[in-house]
């Protein structure tokens, strides 16, 4: 993998993304000269265009990252990959559209486009067949071999097995664990030089997976495997970079002390973050507003009770605030007051509300409070005080999700479906605490993006 401002891009994607980068303008060129033919126009040298090609690719590969692209499924289905294509093509347009009002010089006329639309689609579908499963190859993946035969080796070798994972387990040496689970692993007394055993397998990393660390870690070894040129990791930086979370089962305090993350220079970032809230929030409010009143009189048509909800949610710091929404649950959703998980197909639910919540709808007077700077556009969730309460009593490391701004979409939102229960609560914990760890411009730049995909194939609102 290659790290990327704090985020880390697999190198099957990062190589496709860029094969599609030439992919797309050469379809750009193609639309160009095609179209300049049947018009008897002569064609200039390709330097005259080439502002207009980078728009064009630049535009749509906004577009392909947004609808998810470039996600595992994409890449192991072509029926997913085409879906998501013409989505995402169609979308790139759209934007080549509003790029065309505010810049005409740098977009094609609209008979370019609409060739160099169709031929886009075509080519970049025949790069995904002509390359098949060589993305998802041993070629691609990283050789890693595991110190530990025990149970958090068991979930490494459960992670590699999965479709798009990025990594092979070569080798497991047991490091003679009370409870091994791993019958093909080499007992470590058996290899006379370790450092030697991993070179001989073409490792190019080693992770330790030991069930206790204390008066075990194999010192020696460790230094003569990182000596050859072989990257040593422990368990829960590798779980970070493979799933993108922080392993709750895995991580301990010195970890979270220790380990890169949680930079304090982040001024400047933060005054940019600020910036891009407050703009896009006065953006959002007013292009939203007839939206919101045509929802607002649906609502009142429907159900009687108020419009907007209000909800108390704890913000950052653990301070409190209230949230509006437009109203998606019948008046009485909670008897008493008493919070209440959402549960799926939740009879509370308004027909109304269904809609709005699958669309996002009801989260738009949300951007009030960004406005207002309790809430940020990208952040992990805020949840009610009544929950955050008995969360904290069972999930460890919860109150270090509010260290950072609440937000309206997150990381955990683009990654893992709606759920209402702890088990939930701590999936999506382990999503937050990797975007408080590792915050840049650049990952709410993709969290932003990816909720298009969210949005135009939900997983379950509630």
């Amino acid at each position: 993998m290659i790290r990327l401002f704090k985020h880390y891009v697999p190198n099957a994607v990062l190589l496709l993304g860029l094969l599609d980068i030439i992919v797309l303008m050469g379809a750009g060129e193609l639309g160009w000269v095609l179209r300049a033919g049947q018009i008897g126009m002569a064609v200039e040298p390709i330097v005259a265009r080439l502002p207009q090609l980078g728009v064009f690719a630049a535009t749509l590969m906004t577009a392909m990252i947004a609808v998810g692209v470039y996600g595992t499924d994409a890449l192991q289905s072509l029926r997913v990959a085409t879906a998501r294509l013409i989505v995402a093509v169609s979308l790139g347009v759209i934007i080549q559209a509003t790029v065309f009002f505010l810049v005409p010089e740098l977009t094609f006329w609209r008979s370019n486009l609409l060739y160099a639309m169709a031929l886009s689609i075509l080519m970049l579908l025949a790069l995904r067949i002509l390359l098949g499963k060589t993305l998802g190859s041993q070629a691609f993946k990283r050789r890693i071999v595991v110190l530990g035969a025990g149970h958090r080796a068991q979930r490494l070798k459960q992670l590699s097995q999965r479709p798009g994972s990025g990594f092979v387990v070569v080798g497991y040496i047991s490091m003679s664990e009370s409870a091994r689970v791993i019958p093909e692993a080499i007992a470590r007394d058996a290899i006379y030089n370790l450092a030697d055993h991993v070179v001989l397998l073409n490792a190019s990393e080693v992770v330790l997976a030991l069930e206790e660390r204390r008066n075990a870690l194999p010192l020696k070894d460790l230094l003569r495997i990182k000596t050859t040129g072989v990257h040593v990791n422990e368990i829960s930086t590798f779980l970070e970079r493979e799933t993108g979370r922080v392993d709750l089962d895995s991580v301990n305090p010195s970890w979270l002390i220790f380990s890169d993350g949680f930079s304090s220079g982040r001024m400047l970032s933060g005054v940019f973050k600020r910036l891009f809230d407050v703009t896009a929030s006065i953006v959002l409010l007013i292009l939203t507003a007839p939206l919101v009143l045509v929802t607002a009189i649906l609502i009142k048509l429907e159900s009687k009770g108020p419009v907007f909800y209000r909800q108390r949610r704890v913000g950052l710091f653990g301070q409190g605030f209230d949230i509006v929404k437009l109203r998606s649950m019948r008046q009485d959703a909670e008897v008493g007051g008493k919070a209440v998980w959402a549960e799926k197909d939740d009879p509370r639910i308004t027909r109304v509300g269904r809609v709005i919540r699958k669309l996002r709808i009801d989260e738009l007077p949300q951007a009030w409070s960004v406005l207002k700077g309790e809430m940020s556009f990208v952040g992990p969730r805020p949840e009610r005080p009544q929950f955050v309460d008995d969360l904290e009593q069972k999930l460890p490391y919860y109150a270090e999700r509010h260290m950072v701004k609440p937000g309206i979409t997150g990381w955990a939102q683009i990654n893992y479906p709606y759920g209402a229960s702890i088990e939930d609560a701590r999936q999506k914990l382990e999503y937050d605490l990797y975007y408080a760890k590792n915050y840049s411009p650049f990952l709410d730049l993709l969290i932003l993006l990816q909720t298009i995909r969210v949005v135009l194939f939900p997983e379950g609102a509630r």
